[in-house]
């Protein structure tokens, strides 16, 4: 099959496309690189910088559109697939509708329903907009809810949810938010993620405690609270754990500062590791972060418990990881249960041969 995986989120394209093509399908990624972090990609759609920047990348956008024809699948990362306004996004999707066999959409990070459901129906005990019934107030889910709600992005949203073939939840956050809205279209497939080899760790007198800071989303990701216990314990137990703070770092540099750490902190209002988490947990570093019961269920997984989760608050951060610093059998035991955990749900083959067999429903051959 000919595939165009159309934008970019932490590296799930990229690694998607390693896997159909081993799987011998002709794939092609087109994407910004997502930011800073400047992920692989054989179309270039980075945004130029300048005042002209999105007009710019406007007309390169539609200038590579005669090369997004033909193909029997075009996957979009997110309804905002290029860094472009909604009102952009409307031409563009309309263009590869028409001159491609199928579109499915990515339920893989914020878009409208993701925001509806968490303020309206509720459906997690936590999110990045709701902790229990109470809608959370910080600066940056107000901020979301403005740009997603009863706007362009809005609209465009809804649209592309309509006319799209299927849409594929990477989370079980995203599946209970879509699944409601488009039963008969949405199906649940974990993240891709490619095995680093086997390597030893050397012995250590003390762990580190790696935390990565996304520009601008330190609060709305909750980082901020994991940060400040991490913080803390380093402070009392001075001598016995190690902490490294990490920002803005391209993805290359990032993954190799990553693979010397023991223990990373993620996403505190998270029921599951995401694409950070999950590439941490494939080199062996145990993460304190989302790891609720429904993880495991929606992957069928009824051995493993590698993620120490936590619940939405400083204090419970702060246990969990002391723990991890005084029980070094705990935190081996998470680390190697981790490597396992990926290559049982997350291996890039096994997932892109579970994204072959939609593609090849949509197309109407064999599963």
């Amino acid at each position: 099959m000919r595939i165009l995986l159309l934008g970019e989120y932490s590296n799930v394209h990229a690694t998607l496309a390693d896997g159909l093509r081993a799987l011998g399908h002709e794939v092609t990624v087109a994407s910004g690189g997502d930011y800073w972090k400047q992920y692989p990609r054989d179309i270039d759609l980075e945004r130029p910088s300048g005042l002209f920047g999105g007009l710019r990348l406007w007309w390169r956008t539609w200038a590579h559109m005669r090369r997004f024809t033909g193909y029997d699948v075009v996957q979009l990362i997110n309804p905002l697939f290029a860094d472009l306004k909604a009102e952009r996004h409307f031409p563009l999707f309309r263009f590869l509708k028409r001159h491609n066999k199928h579109i499915v959409l990515g339920a893989f990070g914020m878009d409208y329903y993701w925001v509806h459901e968490n303020i309206t129906r509720k459906p997690l005990r936590y999110s990045d907009f709701n902790i229990g019934n109470e809608l959370r107030t910080d600066e940056a889910a107000i901020k979301e809810r403005r740009d997603w709600i009863g706007t362009a992005k809005e609209r465009l949203n809804r649209f592309v949810a309509e006319q799209a073939d299927a849409i594929v939840a990477g989370l079980y956050e995203y599946d209970v938010c879509y699944r409601p809205n488009f039963p008969a279209k949405t199906v649940f497939i974990p993240f891709p993620i490619k095995l680093s080899p086997p390597q030893e760790r050397a012995p250590r007198r003390k762990p580190v405690i790696f935390v990565g800071i996304s520009k601008g989303r330190s609060a709305y990701k909750g980082t901020d609270i994991m940060l400040a216990a991490a913080k803390d314990v380093a402070k009392d137990y001075a001598g016995r754990v190690e902490l490294q703070v990490v920002e803005g770092v391209p993805f290359a540099k990032y993954q190799q500062l990553l693979r010397n750490a023991d223990i990373i902190l993620d996403q505190l209002y998270s029921y599951t590791p995401a694409m950070n988490a999950l590439e941490a947990m494939g080199a062996g570093v145990a993460v304190v972060g989302g790891g609720e019961p429904e993880n495991y269920e929606i992957l069928g997984e009824t051995e493993l418990r590698p993620i120490v989760n936590v619940e939405p608050n400083q204090s419970s951060v702060y246990a969990a990881l002391a723990r991890l610093v005084t029980h070094p059998v705990e935190l081996e035991r998470r680390q190697r249960e981790s490597i396992e955990y990926v290559r049982r749900h997350h291996d890039y083959i096994s997932v892109a041969k579970r994204y072959e067999q939609l593609y090849r429903r949509l197309s109407g051959g064999a599963p």
